[in-house]
């Protein structure tokens, strides 16, 4: 068992900080648990264009507002606090939030934190065993 919060995750290499988003990743690969866990803010007034053909992804809304765009379908869909998107299908989506959006996402796989995404919006998947704690006799 662990808990960690969100603040102490600030300025770390779990602290992930673009343009368009800011990205605290609780629970990642290396836990081994089969997810990961993050907190994302998406900034007011951007567009965010996402592919995880890699992994499937649960996002719950938390602050904010904004709209999801399915980009195979051209359906929109509203965003805002209590809202839950699943990207069960590795859709093609777009993220414009009207305000600062802060969200809880899942992926599974879980990532180990270190992906980028490439030009198209994709995580590479990329493989990390889990950290084995040392069990005191």
């Amino acid at each position: 068992m662990f808990v960690r919060s969100v603040q102490d995750l600030d300025d770390t290499d779990r602290d992930i900080r673009t343009p368009n988003w800011r990205s605290k990743r609780i629970v990642l690969a290396k836990e081994g648990v089969g997810f990961s866990v993050h907190e994302t803010t998406l900034y007011a007034g951007t567009v965010n264009d996402f592919w995880y053909a890699n992994h499937i992804e649960a996002v719950f809304v938390v602050e904010g507002e904004g709209e999801l765009l399915d980009k195979e379908t051209g359906t929109t869909y509203e965003l805002r606090p209590g809202s839950l998107y699943l990207l069960d299908k590795h859709d093609h989506h777009q993220l414009r939030p009207r305000t600062d959006m802060r969200t809880v996402c899942v992926f599974n796989p879980p990532v180990t934190g270190r992906e980028v995404h490439d030009e198209n919006g994709v995580y590479p998947l990329l493989v990390e065993k889990p950290e084995m704690e040392e069990k005191s006799a």
